[in-house]
């Protein structure tokens, strides 16, 4: 491992020069890995662990698109695109990534082919942190281990077809067979990991959930929609109130910061974004702030897994999250940016 300063605090890591992808394979040489869903997760970790060499199968019902799509990915019924029962069969590690409430519905069929030695791999901690209401609770003979990309699948893939790596976390939460460690760094490798940092489940989902509902998505779409609404309503047209909200956000600005920091950011912009920048900066710090501790609270209580639990697990949930999708789609700020988007050269 590398120690790194992340501001002040040293860390380890996991980079590929020192866990180098010919290490990985020989540490996977001898396993079968199976992909159990075919989702949100599963296509990239898939094909980049089959691009490095690895001996990879996916598990998935027959009857549904995700097969469709496996097969479209070349996955080959019968040899490397099997049922869930049979990729379960053949497995020696099993990379479980249905969505959280497909993990608790499989769990029962799942757990009959948890033999002694085997692995099971998460990529998200949330069954395994509220096991509670998951009932996920692995036998002690078998090896659990988490690989989280920081990012989605999507963004997992076309990084590795770029030559580049997406960063993930990395956690062990049973170790059977005293190799659970180097199994878990072997993976996040081989699935294309920039490099790995190390967490534990519970630290892994407390984040997870706390991001998604804060800046990565929940937060940034609410301050958007509050700022898209406010010009509007002072007589700014629809392309120019996108164009300043979302517009330059995303193309021109976060590039920049995500090259080379907010602080250079603020050092390389007019005087007078600089001052007001810095001036309204603290006003939405500590506005928001409490809404933060609010949500962070609820997470760690486990009221937002309840929260999943149950309304994935509703009859209709699909159709009502269609229909909640479809309000942000067909809204004026969001049309408005499927114009603008192409218009751009």
């Amino acid at each position: 491992m590398a120690l790194i300063n992340f501001g002040g605090v040293m860390e380890n890591v996991v980079t590929r020069e020192e866990f180098s992808l010919e290490k990985a394979q020989a540490v996977l040489k001898n396993e079968v890995v199976a992909v159990i869903g075919y989702g949100v997760q599963g296509p990239g970790q898939s094909l980049n662990l089959r691009d490095n060499g690895i001996n990879v199968i996916v598990g998935q019902r027959p009857d549904s698109a995700s097969w469709d799509k496996a097969v479209t990915d070349g996955w080959v019924p019968g040899q490397t695109l099997f049922n869930i029962e049979e990729a379960l069969q053949k497995a020696s590690i099993i990379q479980y990534l249905l969505s959280d409430a497909g993990q608790i519905q499989a769990w029962p069929l799942v757990k009959q082919y948890l033999t002694a030695g085997k692995t099971l791999y998460f990529s998200h901690g949330f069954g395994i942190t509220f096991n509670e209401r998951s009932k996920i609770i692995p036998p002690a003979d078998v090896d659990v281990i988490l690989v989280a990309p920081k990012g989605s699948g999507t963004s997992l893939r076309r990084l590795f077809v770029a030559g580049k790596g997406i960063n993930s976390s990395y956690a062990v939460y049973q170790d059977a067979t005293g190799n659970a460690a180097e199994k878990a760094m072997a993976l996040g490798i081989a699935i294309g990991s920039g490099y790995l940092f190390e967490t534990s489940f519970r630290n892994e989902v407390y984040s997870d959930l706390t991001g998604e509902r804060g800046t990565l998505m929940g937060a940034i779409a609410g301050i958007m929609e509050a700022q898209y609404n406010l010009l509007r309503k002072r007589g700014h047209s629809p392309s120019e109130a996108f164009n300043e909200t979302v517009e330059e956000l995303t193309q021109s600005l976060m590039p920049l910061i995500a090259e080379n920091g907010m602080d250079w950011m603020f050092a390389n912009t007019s005087t007078t974004a600089q001052r007001g920048a810095l001036d309204w900066k603290n006003k939405f710090r500590d506005a928001v702030t409490p809404v933060f501790e609010e949500l962070y609270d609820a997470v760690i209580s486990g009221e937002e897994a309840q929260r999943s639990i149950d309304s994935n697990s509703e009859t209709d949930y699909r159709a009502k999250l269609d229909a909640e999708l479809k309000e942000i789609r067909e809204s004026e700020m969001w049309l408005t940016g499927k114009a603008v988007r192409k218009l751009r050269p």
